[in-house]
């Protein structure tokens, strides 16, 4: 039986930025905030935290940054994947150098690979480092997906404690349960499924919307831990036309966007992600004066 590296919420946080570089202190800031709202674990540099325009350096001294400000207080679970399994080796010995609690490695993107290649990706770099992994499932961004068999031979390694699902296929997600039982954890990857997942089995969420409702996020995944998926329920569908429209553009522009709205002072979007349609712009604000965020 694999313990998981968290169960609840964990923020798949936003990275500020300057002109120049990461404002690390607008970082500092948002994590206290997360802490203080009940969120489990601080997922850094991942696809939310516009890793994938973040130089090498910058995405190292982040999650350095991260660990170090957190300090102990929450799970820390550093962005590593990459679809040169090289660059996520490098990205996850930095990370573990740096004192993260686990990583968080995202299938091949672009060049893809087979089920075969997926295995021996993730295996090269579990054996390499002794951090326990988080693989991660997202269709619509990488072209590919896991099929239970495979997440079914990655979890007979020690270092490999879980999945990060957000392909939306709840029939891959029971059949994974089924076939690797105690052996993997999975977290939902997508907002608007947390309450249906957490009922197969799942141990929380890896959330964006968490960056504007910590608590919300937080007492959702308490009460379907605690077997009180009702509560879980009403939570869920309170808050669902807001996690809608934090996905009407492509993330993570409307969660950065609320955010500033909000006052939090993320700073911009790196190209190629831009502003938001105005005509989106205008339903989110609704959404969010709906939630009482405006």
């Amino acid at each position: 039986m694999k313990a998981p590296v968290f169960t609840g919420s964990s923020v798949a946080i936003v990275t500020p930025f300057t002109p120049d570089g990461i404002d690390f202190p607008a970082l500092a800031r948002i994590i206290d905030e997360q802490i203080a709202g009940g969120t489990a674990a601080i997922t850094i540099c991942g696809t939310t935290g516009e890793s994938s325009t973040q130089t090498l350096e910058e995405h190292a001294a982040t999650v350095e940054f991260c660990v170090r400000h957190v300090a102990g207080r929450v799970k820390v679970i550093a962005g590593a994947g990459s679809n040169d399994t090289m660059a996520a080796l490098y990205l996850s010995q930095e990370a573990e150098r740096a004192g993260a609690d686990a990583l968080l490695l995202v299938t091949p993107y672009y060049n893809k690979a087979t089920q075969r290649g997926l295995v021996a990706h993730y295996t090269y770099v579990a054996d390499r480092v002794s951090l326990p992994i988080i693989l991660y499932n997202v269709p619509p961004r990488t072209g590919m997906s896991f099929k239970a068999d495979t997440y079914k031979e990655l979890s007979k390694h020690p270092n490999i404690n879980g999945i990060k699902e957000a392909s939306g296929d709840f029939s891959l997600i029971a059949s994974t349960i089924q076939a690797c039982g105690d052996e993997i954890n999975i977290w939902s990857g997508n907002d608007n499924e947390v309450v249906p997942m957490m009922s197969l089995g799942a141990k929380g969420v890896i959330s964006v919307a968490a960056n504007i409702v910590p608590r919300v996020m937080a007492d959702m995944t308490a009460a379907c831990l605690a077997g009180d998926f009702k509560t879980g329920a009403e939570l869920q569908l309170k808050y669902l036309e807001l996690i809608d429209d934090l996905f009407i553009e492509v993330n993570p522009i409307p969660i950065k966007t609320a955010m500033n709205l909000m006052g939090k002072g993320v700073g911009s979007l790196r190209l190629p992600l831009c502003d938001m349609d105005p005509k989106n712009l205008e339903k989110l604000k609704a959404s969010m004066k709906k939630m009482r965020l405006l």
